[in-house]
């Protein structure tokens, strides 16, 4: 295993950060798979999948059972990590400048595209080698003056040679549940039932450019742009593993078991791969998952649990105002699976207290949250 520190920029002098990235399997052995941990920092139940993940990849790699390379950066935002403001940690958006750790990853389609106009023939091996060398061109490129930016360039440079790409989150309390892509849905559906995901929320484009869309949707953009027939040469999804507080070793470690059994199943460790249990639930559009949103603030009161599946109409939660004492009833939007819910139980004005996944695509424009 070899351990590479990569210093970010420093925002003013002597605050120098670094990630961490461990590198398992030789380079150019086999595909690469890129796994990374938290990139919003707060959500920790990734970084303890990470930590089972660590001691397992050590194992396989001692026994020679790697069949490529897996990079694991098991804790993906040192920016995050030491935000702290009045005790509480802050992990999502960076303080300095309020944008989300997880959005606004380069769309690089033109700058690749561009840098392969005319080499591409008919070898299509060769036209992935010659697409990854443009975009990990392309990444050096981006700017990188500050500890945001120079995070971002490092993860997508990371990712650039990555056949797959899988991005450890949580929500605040959930179920498991994936976000993918329509194109990458049918070699991940093995992985959804590898980690017993109860939702699968599909979208071309969730808006907001995620770093997972952003490894993924290159290639269906280069193609287009270019005109010709690429493979989805990059796999990508986020995981997101139940709720902030559940961590622990029994979950992380099965959690850990489900993804190299994956692994295993497309031929990246030479391991019994035993077939997946049946799947849990049926991909849905993210366009048809729905939040509830607080009409007014108050006290909520929840009726339901992450998991539950409920009708259009049925009670979700009860917000009452301490003031009035007034108790407005919060309803499903659609029938689907109540699958994400807010940990807190103090709601303001338009904050959406949870997500229900319907099967029908009802909104457009940007899909995840904020």
């Amino acid at each position: 295993m070899k351990t590479v520190h990569h210093a970010l920029a420093e925002a003013t002098p002597g605050t120098r950060q670094s990630l961490l990235s461990l590198h398992y399997g030789e380079p150019g052995s086999g595909p690469r798979v890129l796994i990374l941990a938290s990139l919003h920092a707060d959500e920790v139940p990734g970084m303890l999948v990470a930590h089972h993940l660590r001691r397992r990849l050590a194992e396989l790699e001692a026994a020679q059972r790697l069949r490529g390379e897996i990079v694991l950066v098991p804790a993906a935002n040192p920016i995050g990590l030491q935000q702290w403001l009045g005790g509480y940690h802050h992990g999502r958006f960076e303080l300095a400048s309020g944008e989300n750790f997880n959005r606004h990853y380069a769309d690089l389609t033109e700058a690749v595209a561009t840098a392969v106009q005319g080499r591409l023939g008919d070898d299509a091996a060769a036209h992935v080698a010659c697409v990854r060398a443009a975009l990990g061109e392309a990444v050096a490129a981006l700017p990188a003056a500050t500890p945001l930016e120079d995070l971002r360039r490092l993860l997508l440079g990371l990712a650039a040679e990555a056949e797959l790409v899988i991005d450890l989150h949580c929500d605040s309390e959930a179920v498991l549940h994936l976000y993918t892509t329509p194109a990458c849905w049918p070699a991940l559906q093995p992985l959804a039932r590898c980690l017993g995901a109860r939702a699968v929320l599909l979208a071309e484009r969730s808006g907001g450019d995620p770093f997972d869309e952003a490894c993924s949707m290159l290639w269906p953009a280069l193609g287009q742009r270019l005109g010709m027939a690429l493979p989805q040469a990059c796999l990508a999804l986020t995981v997101e593993l139940r709720g902030e507080a559940d961590v622990s070793h029994a979950l992380a470690a099965a959690d850990a078991e489900g993804l190299l059994q994956f692994l295993a199943l497309r031929g990246l460790l030479d391991i019994d791969a035993a077939e997946p249990p049946p799947p849990l639930c049926e991909a849905t559009p993210l366009a048809g998952s729905v939040p509830l949103v607080a009409p007014h603030g108050g006290i909520v009161v929840f009726a339901r649990q992450p998991g539950d599946v409920v009708q259009a109409g049925d009670l979700i939660a009860e917000l009452i105002d301490p003031f009035s004492g007034a108790t407005t009833p919060l309803l499903a939007p659609v029938s689907g699976l109540f699958f994400a819910r807010d940990q807190r139980r103090f709601a303001r004005a338009g904050g959406r207290l949870g997500k229900v996944a319907g099967s029908q695509a009802l909104r457009q424009g940007r899909l995840l949250s904020p």
